[in-house]
């Protein structure tokens, strides 16, 4: 089968930004440095860049700002969760985009980069030209509970491994199990946490197990990140009032959108996507029947890089 992807480029610039007194963000840019801007926004919280994000877009058409967000990838600290909310998220991207003189750019996430760009959007519309968001993450309490605890009806052998350091009278409470251990300040007892939690992640992103999405979530640098960002946010409730990226949808509803969902994701499942599109029925939703989550699913692939095809030529989604 064909990869629908574009070839591997390379950034024409990179850099690393101080945001405050604790964080420094890497960012790149790739493709046409003239040309459409669009914002790749990663998932997690705390999952990082990889090069094979780049390569969702045209790079004659776009000019593709990617980075990594604070704690995660090459950003530094690795893992730090202080002084690390989404509204401080949404002031790094408006501090990235001043920084490189972009007007408007295109909105391009999935999973928690989802979460993110639908944050974003409906904190600063004037500077969103319309989004592309696949695996949609609402960051609701529900689905952080299924994502702790509802896994396990269909990979109930995945799930045992991601609780067995866990005793059994600790369970009741994932989460903070989890957290007890993932913010500790001794190593030998974070570590095997967030490799446990990370590799649990990494185990379910595919419709068939991929072992190298699991290999790459296993590593410490993924691991670290995932484990201990996602926990953070997951205890705040992603810093979110109640349903706010429902209750707020009318204030990007003007903007063209792109919806892109696997029918058998089961770390963001469907419900999420339908609950969105109900909410924005002018945006675009294709459910991919023989798809998981990740991004590198062929079906999902291949709407994703159509989707900024079509905006490349229309300006829109219809």
């Amino acid at each position: 089968m064909t990869d629908p992807l574009f070839p591997p480029i390379e950034p024409y610039r990179r850099g690393m930004l101080p945001v405050d007194d604790i964080h420094t963000l890497y960012w790149e840019e790739c493709g046409n440095p003239d040309g459409q801007p669009v914002l790749f926004l990663h998932g997690g919280p705390g999952g990082g860049l990889s090069p094979r994000h780049r390569c969702f877009f045209d790079p004659d058409h776009y000019r593709i700002v990617l980075f990594d967000q604070r704690g995660a990838g090459k950003s530094t600290p690795l893992g730090e969760y202080r002084n690390n909310t989404t509204p401080l998220l949404i002031d790094d991207i408006e501090r990235i985009r001043e920084m490189l003189g972009i007007e408007q750019w295109l909105l391009f996430g999935g999973s928690w980069g989802s979460t993110l760009a639908l944050a974003y959007g409906q904190a600063h519309p004037q500077r969103c030209l319309g989004f592309v968001l696949r695996g949609i993450f609402l960051c609701t309490r529900e689905e952080i509970d299924w994502f702790l605890n509802g896994i396990r009806w269909f990979y109930p052998d995945v799930h045992a491994q991601f609780v067995a350091s866990i005793p059994p009278e600790e369970r009741g409470d994932l989460l903070q199990a989890f957290a007890k251990r993932l913010f500790s300040e001794d190593p030998e007892v974070y570590m095997p946490a967030a490799r446990s939690w990370s590799r649990y992640e990494g185990s379910c992103l595919f419709l068939r197990p991929d072992p190298g999405a699991i290999a790459d979530f296993s590593s410490d640098v993924v691991s670290l990140g995932i484990g201990r960002l996602e926990a953070h946010y997951f205890l705040h409730d992603g810093f979110f009032s109640d349903d706010q990226l429902i209750r707020n949808v009318d204030r990007i509803r003007h903007l063209p959108a792109v919806l892109v969902q696997g029918r058998y994701d089961v770390v963001c499942p469907p419900s999420a996507a339908f609950r969105l599109h109900a909410a924005w029925p002018e945006a675009k939703l294709h459910v991919v029947d023989d798809a998981g989550h990740s991004g590198y699913e062929p079906g999902i692939a291949r709407l994703l890089v159509g989707a900024t095809e079509q905006f490349k030529t229309k300006g829109s989604f219809d």
